[in-house]
């Protein structure tokens, strides 16, 4: 979230400076993606938190002995420059433990570091594997079809959208078409967790057709754990622990909320960072299916071996081979060769490995699990920190690329640039968002999240939230009809059109494919947005300034304005609606502000009442902007009105018919607080 709590400060900024420019903050390029079970954030890189590839050239021999080496030169000081207090890592190759270990702390204060075998980590959205696998688990005894109206399994119901229902296969590959919701994500404690009473209460809206748009959605996994709890008759922490971790030997995982006594001593402490040093409480999750385990790094590994082996783990199985090679089949994908979704695993295909995996992260904890099918390797690794500057995030994206670097070292075919670069790159120039966003309540946090296409003079484009990680802008060259590849690099983006040959949205491999990049308006482009609400933001304030000092100036000078009585109402009313624009509007940037540097006002749903409140004020602004309008066809209808009294009164009616637009367009007034 430290990048929309940038972005806000800087809409403020523009907003109250009336700067034409503002843009969105630059973030890193992530080589290996992952999904997260907070709204995605990006982290902004910088070189003290920089990790880069350990070795290239021939291939290193995957053993302990060269792993060992190679994670005992490169974790400890990654965590150190992105201070980050611990973390460990699991290997596993042909069915075996390879490598083990902890770094750092799992405890600040005794200094105690962490056991690969017994520490428990907090995976976030890796957890989903677990849920996914339940749902084959059931799939594979026919209680349950992947395209069956998942409303069939439920006790309430799941509301169609343009009359289609939605299936497990669509939740499994993010495609049914649900906005993304945070409140009650992260409650404060375990006792408001209840599996139930959240999915029945927080039923997200539909914004897209099912089967058609990929966005990412934390409820959909919570809805699938809740239809194995349905059709098995057992709940669903202790369906996971019967038939997954028992089967495995899982003995120090568990989905419980509190955990059990005998592992809750167990747990990591989790830390914002180790400058702040402050230890945060166990973190509950809430669907508990999207994001609720807590395990250890060699538990992980046991269930890493079991997917590689088509199901198998020593002398039991959880998943029959079919059963699991149909899981690691492709389902799903946003753009032709582009990597997409297997059921429930995502695809990360790179270094000419066929890779599949899943990403997690709560606000403190921040995990990878990647499985090379080809290759029979996994690799697991958490850390108990965020880090300063996004140190975690970094942290394992680029351990990942140095391992893949290190042990499986490809050289991409060579692509040329088309000859249609140029005309091309201003084809897609503009602005884009998430496919994975809350329309109903947010509209104006995931305005600052849009990100732009900006085409260079040599023909190449540059995307606004990927900086490489010495904090220096990527460049990508069209290497195919609106096929860009990373310049010095192997990573791909690609727009699609529509019938009409229109840009619809963009897709890569650069970030885990659990959302595309849809274009915006120019009207509702934050360049747009920036300029004229900046502008008419500026108009409001020097308004209220000129008309409260004017008025003390005149009344020392004793100079009043003539007006009539009507006059004086009309030009009253003005003011006041003035007034409540700047108060509505300076209100939203603050609650932005507030809920994204404090994460919990958007996941414990602290911000419910402000939204209400900030509703109510809308309404008053609306009113007022139309009183601003009347007062000025007043004046000019008025006789002996100075010609910059009337040109005031105009520029005011037109910033007030624009913040009004704004406030329409964005939701200012929905009086919606599904979020």
């Amino acid at each position: 979230m430290n990048r929309y709590a940038k972005l806000a400060v800087a809409l403020a900024l523009s907003l109250c400076t009336g700067l034409a420019t503002a843009q969105v903050p630059p973030s890193p390029t992530v080589p290996a993606p992952a999904g997260s079970t907070v709204l995605p954030a990006p982290a902004k890189v910088t070189a003290a938190t920089a990790v880069t590839s350990a070795s290239e050239g021939d291939a290193h021999a995957l053993t302990e002995a060269d792993l060992t080496t190679f994670f005992d030169g490169l974790v400890p000081y990654a965590l150190k420059r992105g201070d980050v207090a611990g973390g460990v890592i699991s290997v596993v190759k042909d069915g075996k433990l390879l490598f083990a270990r902890g770094y750092g702390y799992a405890d600040l204060k005794t200094r105690k570091p962490p056991s690969p075998e017994t520490t428990l980590f907090r995976p976030g959205s890796t957890s989903k594997l677990f849920t996914w696998t339940a749902v084959m688990q059931q799939v594979e005894q026919g209680k349950l079809d992947l395209d069956k109206d998942v409303n069939t399994y439920l006790d309430f119901k799941i509301p169609p959208r343009d009359g289609k229902p939605i299936t497990l296969r669509q939740i499994m590959t993010h495609t049914a078409g649900f906005e993304d919701t945070a409140r009650g994500l992260l409650p404060a404690t375990t006792d408001e967790v209840d599996l139930e009473k959240y999915l029945k209460t927080h039923i997200p809206a539909r914004i897209y057709p099912p089967g058609q748009v990929v966005a990412y959605s934390n409820y959909g996994c919570g809805l699938a754990g809740y239809i194995v709890q349905r059709v098995s008759g057992e709940p669903f922490a202790d369906y996971i622990k019967h038939h997954i971790f028992d089967p495995l030997g899982m003995q120090h995982s568990s989905f419980a909320q509190p955990l059990p006594p005998d592992l809750a001593p167990l747990m990591a402490k989790g830390y914002e960072s180790v400058s702040d040093g402050k230890p945060r409480p166990f973190e509950p999750v809430d669907p508990a299916p999207a994001g609720a385990m807590s395990s250890s790094a060699t538990d992980m590994a046991k269930f890493m071996i079991a997917q590689l082996q088509g199901g198998r783990f020593g002398d039991t199985r959880i998943l029959q081979q079919a059963t699991a090679e149909l899981m690691h089949s492709p389902q799903h994908t946003a753009a032709p060769g582009l990597p997409g979704f297997d059921l429930g695993f995502y695809q990360e295909d790179s270094h000419g490995q066929r890779i599949i995996g899943h990403g997690g992260d709560t606000v403190v904890f921040h995990s990878d699990l990647h499985l090379l099918l080809d290759a029979n390797v996994g690799i697991f690794m958490s850390f108990n920190s965020a880090g300063s500057e996004g140190g975690a995030h970094v942290i394992r994206k680029a351990v990942f690329q140095s391992f893949l670097d290190r042990y499986f070292p490809y050289d991409a075919p060579a692509e040329p640039t088309v000859a249609s670069a140029k005309k091309d790159a201003a084809r897609v120039a503009g602005w884009y968002e998430s496919s994975r966003r809350n329309d109903s309540a947010l509209r104006p946090l995931y305005l600052l999240g849009q990100t732009s296409v900006v085409p260079q003079p040599d023909g190449t484009i540059v995307v606004s939230i990927w900086n490489n990680y010495a904090g220096k802008p990527l460049h990508w060259r069209e290497v195919g009809p609106l096929t860009w590849r990373e310049v010095n690099g192997d990573a791909h983006l690609k727009f699609v059109t529509d019938d009409k040959g229109d840009i619809l949205y963009w897709a890569t491999d650069v970030e885990a494919p659990v959302f595309v990049f849809q274009r915006v308006s120019a009207a509702r482009s934050m360049s747009s947005v920036s300029l004229w609400g900046g502008l008419s933001f500026l108009a409001v304030i020097v308004a209220l300034l000129s008309w409260g000092i004017g008025g003390w100036v005149r009344r020392h000078y004793g100079r009043l304005i003539a007006l009539n009585a009507a006059q004086r109402r009309s030009r009253l009313l003005s003011r006041l609606g003035l007034l409540a624009l700047f108060i509505d509007i300076g209100g939203w940037i603050a609650l932005l502000v507030s809920s994204t540097i404090s994460e919990d006002m958007l996941l414990q749903g602290r911000m419910t009442p402000w939204l209400y409140l900030l509703y109510v004020l809308g309404v008053l602004a609306l009113l007022g902007a139309l009183a601003v309008v009347v007062h000025a066809v007043r004046s000019w209808m008025a006789p002996r009105r100075g010609r910059w009294v009337l040109a005031g009164e105009t520029l005011l009616a037109l910033a007030a018919i624009y913040l009004s637009w704004f406030i329409v367009v964005f939701g200012l007034i929905s009086f919606n607080v599904r979020y």
